[in-house]
């Protein structure tokens, strides 16, 4: 009995770990939109979607590769990845978009925010 409890309070934990990462991820994206000129979410459920979209694809593209696309955490690959994945974002999202510079200066702005809010450590 006590081996469900604890697969039932595991799968918990990662359900909410990864509620905490959207949440975090919504929160930087709305931050670095705001300070990024020639980036633009419309509304809220367009940050959301956009949101679930970067956190899926970093996802996949650490499983993959094994780099996260974080502009601090991997250095260069990791810059570029970041600003790849902001751009790329908006052919998946209606309300998302960015320009190429915008990317580039986005990804900065993501991984400097990324810095100081907690919650999107690896799952």
């Amino acid at each position: 009995m006590s081996d469900n409890n604890v697969q039932v309070s595991n799968a918990t934990s990662t359900v909410w770990q990864i509620v905490g990462r959207l949440i975090a991820a919504a929160v930087i994206l709305a931050i670095t939109a705001f300070f990024t000129p020639g980036f633009q979410i419309s509304n809220f459920w367009s940050l959301a979607v956009a949101a679930v979209i970067l956190t899926a694809l970093d996802y996949l593209i650490a499983k993959v590769t094994g780099v996260h696309a974080s502009p601090f955490g991997k250095g260069f690959v990791g810059f570029i990845l970041a600003a790849v994945i902001l751009y790329v974002t908006q052919y998946f999202v209606v309300g998302y978009s960015i320009s190429w510079l915008s990317a580039i200066i986005g990804a900065l702005i993501y991984g400097i925010v990324d810095y100081f809010i907690p919650g999107t450590e690896g799952m």
